[in-house]
């Protein structure tokens, strides 16, 4: 199978794992899903991830976080730039997820950081995803 967007296959696997009900997902890993699986945890959306190794290129466990109600921490994602649309933004126009109710992450020289620690460095990047 030939994947040409490996960030919307993991925001697709984390989704449906959340409609599932699903305490933990295993997605192949990588250097980006890894710091985005980082960030995901210190915003508190998932309750952690641990990369295990494989025969290829290893395996991300993303641990879900359950949130209030019998609901999932994650109510919604969704991938802004893609492999044939990118989306950049200045550190003047970061765009906000839900009207600032969720995050967006941001590819960045500095790494991927959220759309508020863009905004304090005063970097801009390319649009990744909203998570809310």
């Amino acid at each position: 199978m030939s994947q040409t967007d490996p960030i919307a296959d993991m925001l697709t696997r984390i989704r449906n794992a959340v409609l599932a009900r699903k305490k933990d997902v295993s997605i192949p890993s990588s250097r980006i899903k890894v710091d985005i699986a980082r960030i995901l945890k210190e915003e508190g959306y998932i309750k952690g991830y641990k990369v295990g190794e494989d025969k290829k290129q290893g395996i991300l466990t993303i641990s879900l976080k359950p949130g209030e109600g019998g609901s999932n921490a994650i109510s919604g994602m969704r991938r802004v730039s893609k492999p044939g649309c990118r989306v950049y933004c200045t550190r003047e126009d970061i765009p906000k997820a839900l009207d600032g109710l969720g995050i967006t992450l941001i590819s960045t020289s500095r790494g991927i950081l959220t759309g508020r620690k863009c905004e304090e460095l005063g970097v801009g990047g390319e649009v990744l995803c909203h998570v809310w």
